[in-house]
């Protein structure tokens, strides 16, 4: 007989995965403007982890080993594009701010707990007013996209709260290769089909800082970035 505890450990295992389904459904639509998270999540090159609430410190460390794990197999792939989505089955984010809020606050404990393990990626800026920033956990540098159900932007909209770990060097390496520019005007033009405008946020790595684009939300020009990082190496590195 199947011990209550069992079934319910199977239970969450259950629902977790077909959370994850869902997030792979979303990007899979033929409609998604992004179209290489698109490719990713038809290529199954996306790892998931779900996680309880975005508010509570219970899972970071679970997250942060996760997180771990996907950049030691990232860094032994070649080519094609690759995320690891942190999805937050709790609470439902009424609003951009709510989001915004949250978000701050679990970059933060990741950081703190990085920052205890690993310099800074000396590839980009840990100043996150600097056109060169970008978020890093085990010296690998990240672009992170925030999603939920209350966002302004149609392509942020994901019934569950979302924190997705894009590695930088990917982008760096499209521009490499005279890529990123075409990659962009395509998920650009998608994007108005898709949600009736060009994100106001979004703007070109090196032109402005990329915490504004982050949570998706609108920031006014007075905003400040609130994460404040430990690194022992926090220099103004510029992108190679």
């Amino acid at each position: 007989m199947i011990s209550s505890e069992i079934q319910n450990s199977q239970l969450i295992e259950k629902m977790n995965q077909e959370i994850i389904e869902e997030y792979m459904d979303h990007l899979k639509e033929k409609s998604f403007p992004c179209v290489a998270a698109h490719e990713a999540a038809i290529k199954n090159t996306i790892r998931c982890y779900v996680a309880d609430h975005i508010a509570c410190p219970h899972n970071d460390l679970q997250i942060l080993n996760f997180l771990y794990a996907f950049v030691d197999e990232y860094r032994t792939v070649e080519e094609g594009y690759h995320s690891s989505a942190i999805i937050f089955k709790n609470p439902r984010i009424l609003s951009e701010e709510m989001f915004d809020m949250f978000l701050w606050q679990r970059l933060q404990a990741l950081a703190d707990l990085d920052a205890t393990n690993y310099p800074y990626d000396s590839r980009v800026s840990s100043n996150t007013n600097s056109p060169h920033f970008s978020f890093s956990l085990k010296s690998e540098a990240f672009y992170i996209i925030g999603l939920h159900e209350s966002s302004s932007r149609k392509a942020r909209q994901f019934k569950y709260p979302a924190l997705v770990f894009n590695p930088h060097a990917q982008f760096q390496k499209l521009r490499e290769d005279n890529h990123y520019q075409k990659m962009q005007r395509i998920v650009r033009s998608r994007d108005v089909l898709y949600s009736g405008s060009v994100n106001p946020m979004l703007a070109d790595f090196g032109t402005s800082p990329e915490v504004f684009q982050y949570s998706g939300r609108e920031y006014e020009a007075t905003w400040s970035c609130p994460l404040k990082l430990k690194h022992a190496d926090t220099t103004d590195h510029p992108s190679t």
